[in-house]
């Protein structure tokens, strides 16, 4: 029987397509999510990864109410929910009134405390479902687009697909270089993306100032560790199902976490290597004990240099994930943004290679995504600033002073919902295409239930998982599929809904155009049934395209 090594070497040894429709660079999360959805839309996709195996450390650990809304909108959060722990509470700048996400409008109202590499090895198996190729040691030196590619920069100027294509040179686990072609391609490669750089990317912000570091032990004193987490130290039992000579892929074997910043040593360079005898000295001067920390898996440093590329796109290469933004890793975010990055940019993309993508809908992955990015880093730059204050002798009392506010501020239910939407990402609304837009226009769809004529009741999240666009009539209109069928039938699905929860947002609403990522494209409240029509074709005709002939 081939050993695990052996089948991870026969993987590496894999070769790379020639000629894909979407080449993916970069297998870690958002990687794995973005082919998956690719492949979903029908596309030819290929994921390269320069890593020989999967990752087993994990530095993020948390996936928040607008992600796992995502793995539900495909039929997968029962996967991910099975393996996590749910926690309906979060945290801003690590302040003691926490953020209720249980209070939001969502099914989901908590975060599943998930470490990162089984994350990875989920969406990978979701990957192999829809027969994504993975092939790991190959990476990417290089790159050029055709000059009679389509040209779009995410300037709103982009078009149906034209002629044109990307030649990515990558070495592969046996040094040989050898050129795939690919439609288009997508950095998911992380901060030091080789995408981003050789497609001229510029990627301006600020350069890293303070670090903080963090420990997985096999070994930890628990009666100590109420006193680390009193002194501020983060610590998180990371799940307990490897097996006892170490954990399978995707597995995290029974550790604990612990996440800190020594004051001390705060501005050492996160390149520099981390050692358990500084971590333990590290504990001590905070928390007067090393808490029996021994047997470390993992040890990292990490630091707060805080980027955002200048643009999301460049002809037929774009970015998601990290090789789009990096920041300090506060309250949790990169991972989900990747993640919702790849769930916005997939459909499009796809759209886009079939050719039926409307004037600017790849262009709008940019514009929708690039403002989140802004906010993300923009918001974890805050939360840094109060973290380090606190260390700061000159600044500490009015620091203190200063988080004993926003900590009370944080006790009112608006203040406090306001900003738990921000940090869940389920308050992302993106910019309405039209100025007579309905309210509901680029919000995420209500988790209503709802009853559609000759089905049983299903939730709205239940009726995404093929990726297609949902119409919803909840007026009745009799020739709803026959004036949707016919041009648009195989990218929207179309029902009349007999009957739905109440919810007073949706008081008046008659049809509801849902895209494939969950959100409402196009609402209407028009009540003349002709007038509807004229809407809804137009609206169809925005969002899936000029319907097919014939």
């Amino acid at each position: 029987m081939a050993t695990e090594r052996e089948a991870r070497v026969r993987d590496a040894a894999a070769e790379a397509a020639d000629e894909v429709d979407v080449l993916v660079v970069g297998a870690g999360p958002t990687g794995l999510m973005l082919g998956a959805e690719l492949a979903l839309g029908g596309v030819r996709v290929q994921i390269l990864e320069r890593r020989t195996a999967a990752q087993r450390d994990s530095r993020a650990l948390t996936l928040h109410p607008r992600s796992i809304e995502l793995m539900d909108q495909r039929g997968l959060v029962e996967r991910f929910l099975s393996h996590g722990r749910t926690v309906p509470e979060w945290h801003f700048a690590g302040l003691d009134t926490r953020l209720d996400f249980s209070t939001l409008d969502t099914r989901h109202g908590y975060t599943l405390f998930l470490a990162q590499a089984r994350t990875e090895h989920l969406l990978a198996e979701r990957a192999r479902e829809l027969e994504v190729p993975v092939r790991r040691g190959y990476e990417v030196v290089g790159l050029r687009q055709d000059a009679g590619g389509d040209g779009g920069c995410g300037d709103g100027q982009g078009g149906p697909a034209a002629a044109g294509g990307v030649e990515v040179d990558v070495r592969g686990p046996g040094g040989g270089l050898r050129t795939v072609r690919a439609r288009y391609v997508v950095g998911c490669d992380g901060g030091r993306s080789a995408v981003r750089r050789a497609a001229g990317i510029a990627f301006p912000g600020t350069d890293e100032t303070l670090t903080g570091v963090l420990g997985d032990f096999a070994v930890v004193d628990p009666a100590a560790l109420d006193r680390a987490r009193a002194h501020g130290v983060l610590v998180a039992p990371l799940e307990a199902d490897g097996p006892a000579n170490g954990p399978a892929e995707g597995q995290t074997g029974g550790l604990t976490r612990l996440v800190l910043i020594d004051p001390r040593r705060m501005r050492t360079p996160s390149a520099e290597p981390l050692t358990p005898e500084e971590f333990r000295s590290s504990l001590v001067d905070l928390c007067g004990t090393d808490c029996g920390v021994a047997r470390p898996r993992w040890l990292s440093r990490f630091g707060n240099a805080t980027r955002l590329a200048a643009r999301y796109r460049a002809g037929r290469v774009l970015l998601a994930g990290d090789a789009a933004h990096i920041h300090f890793p506060a309250a949790g975010q990169g991972l989900n943004t990747g993640l919702q990055d790849a769930m916005n940019l997939g459909w499009k993309l796809a759209a886009e290679i079939h050719g039926w993508a409307p004037p600017g809908l790849l262009d709008s992955y940019h514009a929708e995504r690039h403002p989140v990015g802004r906010a993300v880093t923009e918001n974890t730059e805050v939360q840094t600033l109060l973290m380090e204050l606190t260390l700061l002798p000159p600044y500490q009392r009015p620091a203190a002073a200063l988080r004993t506010l926003l900590t009370e501020l944080l006790g009112i239910e608006e203040v406090n919902r306001r900003l738990a939407g921000r940090i869940s990402a389920l308050d992302t609304v993106y910019p309405p295409t039209a100025t007579d837009a309905d309210p509901l226009a680029g919000r995420r769809m209500p988790e209503i239930a709802l009853t559609a004529a000759g089905s049983a009741a299903v939730r709205a999240h239940e009726l995404l998982p093929p990726g297609r666009f949902v119409l919803l009539d909840l007026a009745g209109d009799e020739q709803l599929r026959r004036t949707v069928t016919p041009g648009w039938g195989p990218r929207v699905t179309a029902l009349t809904v007999t009957r739905h929860d109440h919810r007073a947002d949706l008081d008046g609403v008659r049809e509801i155009l849902l895209r494939p990522d969950g959100h409402i494209a196009w609402a209407t409240r028009t009540p003349a049934l002709s007038d509807r029509r004229t809407e809804r074709h137009r609206a169809l005709t925005d969002w899936a395209g000029t319907p097919a002939q014939g």
